[in-house]
Parts: structure tokens; sequence; C-alpha cells
């Protein structure tokens, strides 16, 4: 029997090794690798070419939403099932949007989970009962009148990445060794994030990129 291979991304160890030690009872799933941040995610990924991947949403240096944007573009055939304790709107349809195939509470039991990502693996969506079938109705309904667009969406992925990064406290040119470019171009994204949000200072922007799940208090 072939197996479901499985990636697991999240920020604590502990929750990642009992999840590990949990999945691997079950005769058909393999976790082949785990990840501490959206980066290591992104990196391990693309290594390993999983067939399910198990995301946090709120990890340092590189969220869940924007990881899963990241690993779609170079592995269209992965599924993303977003394994998380949020269980509001915004999250839900900024998962579907990002290209998650699964929205998952963490506060479920394990068979849901294990059935989660069976159903995946087979090319079906996964959304956790618990969470309200209206959010999905709500995605679907803003597809349909094309209503989706908002200031945020405005915003290109690598100015996504350099907002979260400020937002965690990272100065310019931290950010700018991070990501591999000059400060000034840092300046720049930094100008333009600001001008496409309309939000002209650091503490309204952190608290903005909160809201949006590019980072999290917890983390």
């Amino acid at each position: 029997m072939k197996k479901v291979r499985l990636l697991i991304a999240d920020d604590h160890k502990i929750f990642r090794q009992g999840i590990k030690k949990l999945l691997e009872e079950e005769p058909d799933l393999q976790v082949v690798g785990e990840a501490a941040d959206g980066r290591e995610v992104v990196k391990k990924a693309t290594e390993l070419k999983p067939d399910v991947i198990l995301m946090d949403i709120a990890m340092a240096n590189l969220n869940g939403l924007e990881a899963t944007k990241q690993i779609k573009k170079v592995l269209p055939e992965s599924k993303i099932i977003m394994l998380t304790m949020h269980k509001n709107e915004e999250y839900v349809l900024q998962s579907f949007q990002a290209g998650a195939s699964g929205y998952i509470l963490k506060e479920g039991a394990v068979e849901e989970l294990v059935s989660a990502i069976r159903s995946i693996n087979q090319d079906k969506s996964f959304l956790s009962p618990t969470v309200s079938k209206t959010l999905v109705d709500a995605y679907l309904r803003k597809m349909e009148t094309g209503k989706t667009e908002t200031p945020f969406d405005l915003l290109t992925d690598r100015e996504r990445e350099v907002l979260q990064l400020i937002a965690e406290g990272f100065t310019n040119r931290e950010v700018a060794k991070q990501l591999f470019i000059s400060v000034k171009t840092v300046e720049a994204h930094r100008a333009h994030i600001m001008q496409k949000l309309n939000i002209h200072d650091i503490a309204k922007l952190v608290k903005y990129a909160i809201q949006k799940g590019l980072v999290d208090l917890n983390v």
C-alpha cells in the first residue's frame, strides 16, 4: 500500500512531535519531514515533495498563508491543510485563496485530521465541522461577484513578506539580510506598502499585520 507522505509545519516542537506520533499509527500515513517556520516549510516542501502538508497559520519569518502561496506555485500537486486554532472568517477565506484544500481546527479530534488527510489526498476539499459552512459560502459568493479585492490584495508577495518582518520588529537592514535584497529596496517596499494600505506609522502596520494573520502575538 502506497503511503500518503506528510510534512508537518508548526512552530511548536511538542505539537509537531505529538501529531507525528499519532499520525504514524495509521498504516497509510507517513511523516517525511517537519518544519518550524514558514521559510523552512517552503524549503522542506521543495526538497521532499510531500503529498500533503499540515500548515499552521501563525509562524515566524513567513506565515502559513504566504508559505502556502509559495509552495503551490512550485508544487501545485501537493495538497495543503491549514491546521490552526483560528476560527475567524478572514483566516478561512485567506487560506482557500492562498491555495489550501482544507481547514482544520487544532481543537478537533485526531480522527477528523486523519479523515481530512485522506480526503485531501483524493483531490477533495475538507472543512472542519466546527467551522461554519457559511464561511465557505461567503467565499464562493465573493468569487462569483468578483468582490474579493481589498487593499491587502494589492500587495505583492514580496511586500507581504516585508510587512510581516517589519511587524515582527525587524529593522530595514535585518529585513534586507533575510530576504537577500538591498536596504534601499526594503525602504521602497515599505513605502509602497504604506501607500497601498494608507497606513503611515509602524504601530498601525503591526496591528494590521496581526489582523491579517501575517503575525501572531503568541509567536
